[in-house]
């Protein structure tokens, strides 16, 4: 497994994709055709569940669908695995989240995290977001990591693909190969809102994981390298290159 940084999560937590049931799940979800065969089929979305998650305020049951419009929490030691539409999510413990409706109900618009962690795989497609307490990150089809700390500060990382990133009144485009990491910032640091920040508390695998739910490849599979993970966001460490979130103006 490619090396990793944990910041208050476990090693359990983000290497979910390698138990045994998990790799079960997922290739029989692969194999049965994914989202859209579930869909003709009216099969649930839910790849896997782990532990206590409600839904809307019930317990989700696994042959449950999750639909654009839902709530979702999971409590301690639990996690979930869904997919809608050409984007696929894997929920952390301890994490509560709003999925909102694009143009379909198929169609995910906007995810808004309020506390916890989700790992997020988008397809292309009309532009969504995910947002937080401290940041807003417009989605153009990408793979990205999203944590809400205790004291409410935000973590993104844009593991690939373009993002544009706002936080208060600073914005930076993303664009990134391998890992490019932001602080979404409670209290401005040094002048700014948004911050740069290491890749922390994810895998490349998870993305991998989530990546092939809906047909995917990640950008470090399609050039068939790994970058440098030092939150900046590039396959290559070459001389000159700035973190977008260092060259925004001070307040």
């Amino acid at each position: 497994m490619t090396p990793h940084t944990l910041q208050g999560r476990s090693e359990a937590e983000v290497t979910w994709f390698q138990r045994r049931d998990t790799l079960k799940a997922a290739a029989a979800w692969v194999a049965m055709g994914g989202m859209p065969v579930a869909m003709a089929q009216q099969r649930s979305n839910v790849v896997e569940l782990v532990g206590d998650v409600l839904l809307n305020g019930q317990r989700l049951r696994p042959q449950q669908t999750i639909q654009t419009g839902d709530e979702i929490l999971t409590g301690p030691a639990s996690r979930l695995v869904f997919v809608i539409g050409n984007a696929a999510f894997h929920v952390r413990q301890n994490s509560r989240l709003s999925v909102e409706r694009g143009t379909t109900l198929n169609a995910v618009s906007l995810l808004r995290l309020l506390t916890g962690a989700v790992v997020s795989v988008f397809g292309r497609g009309a532009n969504r977001a995910i947002v937080t307490p401290t940041l807003t990150a417009g989605i153009r089809g990408t793979g990205v990591y999203t944590e809400v700390m205790p004291n409410q500060r935000s973590y993104f990382c844009n593991c690939y693909g373009t993002v544009d990133m706002a936080a208060q009144a600073d914005r930076a485009l993303s664009v990134s190969s391998y890992h490019q990491s932001f602080w979404g910032e409670v209290e401005p640091k040094d002048g700014r809102f948004l911050t740069p920040a290491g890749a922390i508390n994810h895998t490349d695998e998870e993305l991998e994981f989530l990546a092939r739910l809906i047909g995917q490849r990640t950008a470090w599979q399609i050039a068939g390298k790994l970058g440098v993970k030092d939150g900046k966001g590039y396959m290559d460490d070459k001389p000159g290159q700035m973190h977008p979130a260092m060259v925004l103006p001070v307040r």
